[in-house]
């Protein structure tokens, strides 16, 4: 059923008036942005800044609007372009990319989309960058009672084709407390977080099919986040924990 909805789904995607591409001009700023990271530099250029950071605005909001006909979305957000340097290292005041992310509706539906448009590192994909300890600790026992599910999700040959690097996350090095070393799924159980990234050269962001290949990777997400959604709102029994 679900490849069913992915065919009309994308059959429908494709009776759309086609979004405007990216311009080649927004990413050669942000190439010159990342070798001039100063505030000299992007003040004498802050009109032309302004103009990419509209047309980033409208590509993000196309690309939530096409994304509502796959999923139920509340809300898309894109990142500021200034940088909290307060607590950090790295005191450049400026990102050089534009990066969103867009929230799935109500508590029923958990994982969040991301996009990254970035000279030679634009992403696309989306995840669980960080579980609180309670759901953390209700996937990884989700995965030890039975991992069968996640599994053939992330084998998929289609997932597989279009993250190449599986399931990627930050995890501990050995078993967490609590959990065995020995477990079928220790492998699963040791992550702290739970994505998947496709890249996306420059030559493709700058294609006209970039919105297409987007939205396709976020729907091949979907069995994923409806997966997780499922573990996050249930206990271990299956019972729901969401009050209406």
């Amino acid at each position: 059923m679900f490849v069913v909805f992915i065919i009309s789904t994308l059959a429908m995607l494709k009776t759309n008036k086609p979004m405007e591409p990216i311009n080649s001009d927004l990413l050669q700023f942000l190439n010159e942005l990342k070798k001039n990271n100063n505030r000299e530099w992007f003040a004498d250029r802050k009109s032309i800044f302004d103009i990419h950071n509209r047309e980033a605005k409208a590509f993000f909001a196309g690309v939530e609007e096409r994304l509502k006909e796959t999923d139920d979305i509340e809300s898309h957000k894109l990142m500021r372009i200034y940088r909290d340097v307060r607590f950090s290292k790295d005191k450049t005041p400026y990102k050089a990319r534009f990066a969103g992310s867009f929230k799935r509706a109500t508590e029923h539906l958990r994982g969040g989309y991301f996009l990254n448009i970035e000279p030679g590192n634009t992403m696309v994909g989306g995840g669980f960058y960080g579980p609180n300890p309670a759901d953390l600790l209700r996937i990884r026992k989700e995965f030890e009672m039975d991992a069968t599910e996640i599994n053939e999700i992330i084998s998929d040959k289609k997932f597989k084709e279009i993250f190449p690097k599986g399931l990627e996350g930050d995890g501990v090095k050995t078993a967490p407390k609590g959990f065995s070393k020995d477990s079928e799924a220790i492998v699963l159980i040791r992550k702290k977080q739970f994505y998947a990234m496709r890249s996306f050269t420059d030559n493709e962001v700058l294609s006209k099919t970039f919105v297409d290949e987007v939205i396709d990777t976020f729907v091949t997400l979907r069995p994923f986040f409806n997966y997780m959604s499922e573990v996050l709102t249930t206990n271990l029994n299956g019972e729901s924990i969401i009050t209406e």
